[in-house]
C-alpha cells in the first residue's frame, strides 16, 4: 500500500475517561492514593521476606519475586496516569507508547509464569510432602523466578515489532486510560488483522496455558486435600494456597476477558473498567491479600519493627 502522502503521526492523545472530566483532581487523589499504597506496602513484603530468615522458603521467594514485579508493572502505566489527570494535554510519544505497550505486557506475562510458578510450589508441598524439600530447592527457585522474567521480557517482542510497522496517519486519540495493542491497533491506517490474529495467538498460549497449568495444579491439591482425615489438616494446608488463589482469580478473571477474544473491542467503558481492574486494583489488593490473610507476614513484621524500634 502506498503510504508516501500520509503524515506520520508521533504522538497520541490518551483519553482516559472523558466522561468524568469534571472530577479530574479527586480521580488524580484517589489513584495517588492507591499507588503510594502500592509501593509502600509491595516494598514492605519484599524487604520483610528478604530481611526475616524465617521466611526464606520457596513459597515466601516467589512471594516476594511478585511484590517486586509488582512494583514495575504499576510503574508502566500508573505515573503516566497521574500526570494525564492534571495535564491539559495527555499525549504521549509513539516511541514511548510502544515502550508503555512493551513494559506492561511483559510484565503481566511474567506475572502470569510466577503465578504459575507458585502453584506448581503448592501442588510440591501439598501433594509430594516428602520429596518437597529435595525438589524445590533454593537453586531451583532461583532458576524458576530468572526463567519467568526471560520468558515474560521476551513475549511481547514479536507484537512490537509488528505494531512499529504500521502506519499511523491520524486520528491519534486512544480511547483508553493508557497505550494497549486493541486502542492502538484501532488508529492504524491499513488492515490490522494479521496483527489482531497474532495478539490474539500469543495471549492465548500465555494466558489460557498458564491459567490452565493453575488450574490443574489445583485440582491435584482438591484432591489431596479431601483425603486428609482431620478438619484441621485441611483447613491448614488450604490456608497456604488461599492467598495464591485470590490473587489469580482477580487477575485472570479480568485479563481473560479483556485479551483473549478475536475482536478488537467492546464496549470502551468495558475495556477501561477491566484496565483498572488487571492494572490497578491487583497490584493494590495483592500486599493486603498476602498480609492480612498470612500470619507469618504479620508475625514477621512485628518482628522488623520491633527490631527497628518503631515497636517496644
Amino acid at each position: 500500500m502506498d503510504t508516501g502522502n500520509w503524515s506520520q503521526v508521533t504522538e497520541f492523545i490518551i483519553l482516559g475517561f472523558p466522561h468524568l472530566q469534571g472530577v479530574q483532581t479527586y480521580l488524580f487523589l484517589l489513584l495517588l492514593v492507591i499507588y503510594l499504597t502500592t509501593i509502600w506496602g509491595n516494598l514492605l513484603i519484599f524487604l520483610v521476606v528478604r530481611l526475616d530468615s524465617r521466611l526464606h522458603t520457596p513459597m515466601y521467594h516467589f512471594v516476594s519475586v511478585l511484590s517486586f514485579l509488582e512494583l514495575g508493572y504499576t510503574a508502566a502505566t500508573i505515573p503516566k496516569m497521574l500526570a494525564n489527570l492534571l495535564s491539559e494535554k495527555k499525549t504521549i510519544s509513539f516511541s514511548g507508547c510502544l515502550l508503555q505497550i512493551y513494559f506492561f505486557h511483559s510484565l503481566g506475562a511474567t506475572e502470569c509464569y510466577l503465578l504459575t510458578a507458585m502453584a506448581y510450589d503448592r501442588y510440591l508441598a501439598i501433594c509430594r510432602p516428602l520429596h518437597y524439600p529435595t525438589l524445590m530447592t533454593p537453586t531451583l527457585c532461583a532458576k524458576i523466578a530468572v526463567g519467568c522474567w526471560l520468558g515474560g521480557l521476551a513475549g511481547p517482542v514479536a507484537e512490537i515489532s509488528l505494531v512499529s510497522r504500521l502506519p499511523f496517519c491520524g486520528p491519534n486519540r486512544i480511547q483508553h486510560i493508557f497505550c494497549d495493542f486493541p486502542p492502538v491497533l484501532s488508529l492504524a491506517c491499513t488492515d490490522t488483522s494479521i496483527n489482531v490474529l497474532v495478539d490474539f495467538v500469543i495471549n492465548s498460549c500465555k494466558i489460557l496455558a498458564t491459567f490452565l497449568l493453575i488450574l490443574s495444579s489445583y485440582v491435584h491439591i482438591l484432591r489431596t486435600v479431601l483425603r486428609i482425615p482431620s478438619a484441621v489438616g485441611k483447613r491448614k494446608a488450604f490456608s497456604t494456597c488461599a492467598s495464591h488463589l485470590t490473587v489469580v482469580l482477580i487477575f485472570y478473571g479480568s485479563i481473560l476477558f479483556m485479551y483473549v477474544r478475536l475482536k478488537k473491542s467492546y464496549s470502551l467503558d468495558y475495556d477501561r473498567a477491566l484496565a483498572v481492574v488487571y492494572s490497578v486494583l491487583t497490584p493494590f489488593l495483592n500486599p493486603f491479600i498476602y498480609s492480612l490473610r498470612n500470619k507469618e507476614i504479620k508475625e514477621a513484621m512485628r518482628r522488623q519493627l520491633k527490631r527497628t524500634g518503631v515497636l517496644g
